[in-house]
């Protein structure tokens, strides 16, 4: 696989907590009529259907169906009936996993992510922040991530050291550390207050 390749449906069928690694330094694209936007990515977490906080854990609803779908789809959701959260399943269908994409270095279209975020400043250090910079909405739920208008295509390595530290923003499953980022990089949402692991290295399907 080569830099600025879309990632294919067989690069989700994983475990998501390697997908959430190998996420990082890749470059999510939205093609729109105002424009192309985009950003690579630099903060994940992984969610599993064990896991208390992945909203698999009970079961398919009509509003988490689309979690149990086929690696490589989107799954937006709206986080306290206002955020919308752009998420891609993982594993193979049926399963319930996937790696919400938490925050983006912005590359592409930042005189329209301004406008769209109404400010010049934090455009995508953060889940709800990076749909609504690069347009996401809820309409794409279900949709593929493997081709265009809306998808994922291989980056460089990541700068900066990944590292592991607890997911934030949620009430159950707080002491997995199943959140990785780019130590050091000033887009991601919220610093680490404590690292549970370092020295993570992407995969052989990203180098």
């Amino acid at each position: 696989m080569s830099v600025g390749e879309i990632l294919s449906p067989a690069f989700y069928d994983r475990d998501p907590r390697q997908v959430a690694v190998d996420l990082l330094g890749c470059v999510l694209v939205h093609e729109t009529a105002e424009g192309v936007a985009s950003g690579v990515i630099v903060e994940t977490e992984a969610y599993r259907p064990e896991d208390p906080a992945c909203h698999a854990y009970k079961g398919p609803t009509m509003r988490n169906r689309n979690i149990f779908g086929r690696a490589g789809i989107a799954y937006v959701y709206l986080s306290y009936g206002v955020h919308k959260l752009l998420n891609v399943v993982c594993e193979g269908e049926g399963v319930g996993s996937a790696v919400l994409v938490r925050a983006l270095k912005p590359l592409e279209g930042l005189e329209t992510m301004r406008e769209r975020r109404k400010r010049d400043i934090d455009l995508c250090n953060g889940p709800g922040r990076l749909t609504q910079a690069l347009n996401i909405e809820l309409a794409q739920d279900g949709r593929e991530l493997t081709e265009p208008p809306l998808y994922i295509k291989l980056g460089g390595a990541p700068e900066g050291e990944i590292i592991a530290t607890t997911r934030i923003g949620i009430s159950r499953g707080t002491e997995l550390p199943w959140r990785y980022l780019v130590e050091g990089e000033r887009d991601v949402s919220v610093p680490p207050k404590a690292t549970a692991e370092r020295g993570f290295e992407r995969s052989s399907l990203v180098i």
